[in-house]
């Protein structure tokens, strides 16, 4: 058995297909906190560790109850294979065990998302999000093969990041079904969609054991109220208390409260999305005082100073700064 605060991860051998991955979220709200990555002035730099480690040592004694590596704020698309082992190394040297440490390991490439996924398995990395290969826009028989040929290869359990949007590509409800026969280790998906009908239909199909975790800010109440289990957010970097503070009051069923809670996020979910993400996010993270500068990787950049403005408005009106 794999625990920790919040969390814990229980192997049962008794599968005909393999053993069977019960994923369990215990007394602590489940919120995912995504690190981001800090760059040195060279672009050919490897990524600050220190703004790794301070983002963590920032946020751990809220009410985190894990750590997701390499997730989009990381701009992991912009790094190469050894950058992205070496965060996770490092996320699970800086955890040590306090939490969860949950690594995004998917790509565009078969090759590439195994070899980062063993890895991180290797390094000790709790559990592992794999995205839906972007670009690409593979069929639902290639996206079975793609996952089936990953998840077999992983003792972890193990989940699909779903977000249609930025990957090109959505995954039926089918099959998820049909990965999750084969592998099952599968253990949940990260849904950033505004497709509630599609959530609904995914717990109808796999249970309530199936973990679907809101991957869309202003979505994190009406999913968690129609059964999903958790968030992996961003906003959570910013204004962690009333994150967990709205999970605890769905959780209790204190609906008028969540709602209060849901529009006071409101404003602040919707300004990460001004711009691409993490372009906001990293401004604001910065303006917070999470990390020390909010750095990109081209085809990123940092915002305009008009930008800047709009988001320091957003950020005063919430009472951030």
């Amino acid at each position: 058995m794999l625990s920790a605060p919040g969390w814990a991860i229980h192997n049962h051998a008794s599968h005909d297909n393999g053993p069977v991955y019960e994923l369990t979220i215990q007394d602590q709200p489940f919120h995912i906190w995504q690190e981001s990555l800090l760059w040195q002035e060279s672009l050919a730099a490897p990524p600050s560790l220190l703004g790794t480690q301070a983002g963590f040592e920032t946020n751990r004694e809220e009410v985190f109850a894990s750590c997701l590596v390499n997730g989009t704020t990381a701009e992991p698309s912009a790094l190469s294979v050894a950058e992205r082992n070496e965060l996770v190394a490092l996320a699970v040297k800086t955890v040590k065990g306090r939490v969860p440490v949950v690594a995004a390991t998917g790509s565009q490439s078969l090759a590439e998302t195994l070899q980062l996924s063993q890895f991180a398995e290797k390094a000790g990395a709790d559990a592992q999000l794999v995205v839906t290969p972007y670009y690409i826009k593979p069929p639902q028989r290639g996206l079975e093969r793609y996952f089936t040929e990953v998840f077999s290869k992983l003792k972890t359990p193990a989940m699909v990041y779903h977000i249609p949007g930025r990957a090109g590509v959505s995954m039926d409800v089918a099959t998820f079904r049909a990965v999750k026969s084969r592998c099952a280790n599968l253990v949940g998906v990260k849904h950033a969609s505004t497709d509630l009908a599609f959530v609904t239909e995914l717990l109808a199909t796999l249970g309530s054991d199936f973990r679907i975790f809101a991957g869309l800010e202003e979505l994190c109440f009406p999913m968690m109220a129609i059964g999903a289990a958790g968030m992996m957010n961003a906003v959570g970097n910013l204004d962690p208390q009333r994150v967990s503070a709205l999970h605890t009051a769905i959780e209790a069923g204190d609906l008028a409260r969540a709602r209060t809670l849901h529009f006071e996020l409101f404003e602040v979910s919707r300004a990460i999305f001004f711009e691409t993400n993490p372009i906001p996010l990293k401004y604001m993270m910065k303006r917070c005082g999470v990390i020390p500068n909010n750095e990109h990787r081209p085809p990123m950049a940092p915002p305009t100073e008009q930008m800047e403005r709009r988001l320091d408005e957003v950020l005063k009106g919430c009472g951030l700064i």
